[in-house]
């Protein structure tokens, strides 16, 4: 098999497919997609006209596949490695998979309304979207307190899809409206997140481009 990861390092959607990689032990090879090179930019829209990263190429099967939640179940499919980020059963799985919508949905995409509002000029901000996005990530990191106790991840005793989604979800998002001491087995929970070999490479990875993070 032949793995190619179209992304670039500082990308938190990015990250779900790596962690995934990483965690299952899979050889790819990195290409890093530079928005601000043209030439970086065209050759990625010839492969994905949607220009959306991550986006992985298996040329072994001919397959282009788009989006990081579908990478991971690709992956689980094709990718070998130790043990599937998906549970077989049918339950379980769905439990796994309505959490990565959850981290995604109310936790992910307004963290990147706020992130997205600093990079505009002054005079085109949406401070009533800015403050509506944080009080979605406040409410879902209320319903996520406390889920934590026994189990120590986000769907159960296994780490898994969910978990590859949570991270980057919750380590941008802490950034930009941090959970505070008012949700401690939400912030012992990021904690456990980058203490694990596979997020933990990933954010070492990223470190030379925070710098390119709007504070």
């Amino acid at each position: 098999m032949a793995f190619i990861l179209h992304y670039h390092p500082l990308s938190s959607f990015c990250w779900k497919a790596l962690i995934a990689l990483y965690e299952k032990g899979i050889d790819f090879t990195p290409e890093i997609v530079d928005f601000g090179d043209p030439k970086s930019t065209a050759a990625f829209r010839a492969i994905w006209p949607i220009a959306k990263m991550p986006v992985l190429v298996d040329s072994s099967r001919g397959d282009t596949v788009p989006e990081a939640s579908i990478i991971v179940e690709y992956l689980d499919l094709h990718g070998g490695g130790e043990r599937g980020l998906v549970p077989a059963d049918p339950s379980a799985a769905l439990e796994v998979r309505l959490q990565d919508r959850f981290y995604d949905h109310y936790i992910h995409q307004p963290m990147q309304k706020i992130v997205g509002d600093r990079l505009r000029p002054e005079s085109r901000g949406d401070p009533h979207g800015v403050e509506e996005a944080r009080l979605t990530i406040r409410t879902a990191y209320s319903l996520l307190d406390g889920r934590f106790a026994p189990s120590p991840w986000a769907a159960g005793e296994a780490f898994t899809l969910a978990d590859c989604s949570a991270a980057p979800a919750l380590f941008y998002a802490d950034k930009v409206e941090p959970a505070g001491s008012g949700h401690a087995s939400l912030a012992a929970y990021l904690d456990r997140l980058k203490a694990r070999p596979s997020f933990a490479r990933v954010l070492a990875e990223a470190e030379p481009y925070f710098g390119l993070f709007p504070a």
